[in-house]
């Protein structure tokens, strides 16, 4: 959400949608979102309790206030989408749109990233989030891969590598606390799918320092050769240590789609 791009009433308030985040957020952060009612929000936003749920449907609706209209983008750019377009490549572009979603305010981003992870119920409703993002993504390349016998497979797969992409990407900026430039690891992370799934060759993107590797990053584990690969992984991260994955499981919040 770009509550800052809005323009104010004539008043010099801030529209009702806006006053009603601000409000809810301000309090999230002084009581807990637990601690909040919906009753509180308008109280502070100065509103009444109907002109809430005209905005927002639920109290969880007004932490995500911006992926409606997010959605609403992706689905029409792929709908848009030219016919002779390389579909890997255009759902990697659809993803970006998300992404500058959060970079257009990045300090709400950072705010809900770290709300969202101490409360387990915004962790549930973003998964449903990410869900809707994903089968948007995954019902153009269907269309695009109709002629294909492995076609709903192919974009089943690559819509969830997308996803996956973006947010490894998207999280690592927030973890940041959104400093620095979000395209440059986004282009990078999504550019991996582009390798793997896509006809061409992904656009040129440099590879960011905090991604880039180097002799210091190499990782030796000995294992069994009947080992099952989930030990194998196990070892691999625990050899890690703090220097490799985040092991926090709410790492998983704040995705696309969340």
């Amino acid at each position: 959400m770009n509550a800052s791009s809005a323009a104010p009433r004539r008043d010099g308030r801030p529209p009702m949608r806006e006053a009603l985040v601000a409000a809810a957020f301000r309090l999230f952060l002084e009581r807990g979102y637990e601690q909040t009612t919906v009753d509180d929000i308008v109280a502070l936003a100065g509103v009444g309790r109907r002109s809430f749920f005209r905005y927002f449907p639920s109290k969880e609706d007004v932490v995500f206030p911006d992926h409606e209209r997010c959605l609403a983008d992706l689905t029409a750019f792929l709908a848009a989408s030219p016919a002779d377009a390389e579909p890997v490549r255009r759902v990697c572009d659809a993803a970006r749109l998300a992404s500058r979603m959060y970079a257009e305010n990045p300090s709400f981003s950072v705010q809900r990233y770290r709300l969202t992870k101490r409360v387990p119920g915004l962790r549930a409703y973003e998964l449903s989030v990410v869900w809707r993002y994903e089968r948007a993504l995954a019902a153009y390349l269907r269309g695009r891969f109709a002629d294909r016998p492995d076609g709903t497979l192919r974009a089943d797969v690559i819509a969830a590598a997308v996803v996956a992409a973006h947010n490894n990407a998207l999280r690592a900026w927030l973890r940041a606390d959104g400093a620095g430039d979000a395209a440059g690891p986004m282009d990078h992370a999504l550019g991996y799918v582009q390798s793997a799934f896509g006809d061409g060759p992904p656009a040129a993107a440099p590879v960011p320092a905090a991604v880039a590797e180097g002799p210091e990053d190499v990782v030796v584990v000995v294992a069994r050769r009947d080992a099952p690969l989930w030990r194998v992984v196990q070892e691999l991260e625990s050899t890690r240590g703090p220097r490799g994955r985040e092991t926090d499981p709410s790492d998983d919040t704040e995705c696309l789609y969340g």
